[in-house]
């Protein structure tokens, strides 16, 4: 029997498990609330997963829990560990390509590596999740953090992670994307 409501993967780092912050207090828990008891969003989110980690946790993921979506928040780990930029972009790209056989529809979510990872670097990192949006025609979140990360009173002491404040503001920016996705009709 299908599920009764439609069911969100959020899939992601630190950045969705509401690290340093009570869980409840994440934007994952803020978007569960604002759609409300039709729709069941299961956050399997963990503080420092890598696009490798994820990789190879989603298959069961997808089989246990049957997403309408998945919500792929992953890279910002493998960016500050330096690791290549083709073995991050295959592994989201795999990621995607499992998610939509699943059938699930992506949401893919972007992060921005700090400047000290030089230009070429970053430049490369955001432009693979750039490409893998426009080559599997996905909904596209360039930043997760937009108009947060730069704003050190909404950033814990360490710089990386937002706020319990900053959770609010990370969720009205990413809404306007994912209302246009999420209220659509599921087809069956």
């Amino acid at each position: 029997m299908p599920p009764t409501k439609t069911t969100i993967l959020v899939w992601g780092d630190s950045l969705s498990a509401a690290y340093g912050i009570p869980v409840e207090q994440g934007w994952v828990n803020l978007l569960q609330a604002k759609l409300g008891t039709e729709f069941q969003v299961v956050n399997a989110s963990i503080s420092g997963e890598t696009t490798s980690g994820g990789l190879e946790r989603l298959p069961a993921a997808l089989a246990a829990i049957k997403p309408h979506y998945v919500l792929l928040e992953l890279g910002a780990n493998d960016g500050l560990q330096g690791k290549p930029i083709t073995v991050i972009q295959d592994n989201l790209k795999q990621m995607i390509e499992k998610a939509i056989a699943a059938p699930a529809q992506v949401i893919l979510i972007g992060i921005h590596l700090p400047p000290n990872y030089g230009l070429s670097y970053t430049e490369k990192f955001d432009q693979v999740y750039k490409d893998l949006a426009e080559q599997h025609q996905l909904s596209f979140i360039p930043f997760l953090l937009e108009g947060v990360a730069t704003d050190f009173n909404l950033m814990q002491a360490d710089g990386l992670h937002p706020t319990a404040e900053a959770q609010a503001k990370i969720l009205e920016h990413l809404w306007p994307s994912l209302e246009y996705v999420l209220l659509k009709p599921v087809k069956p």
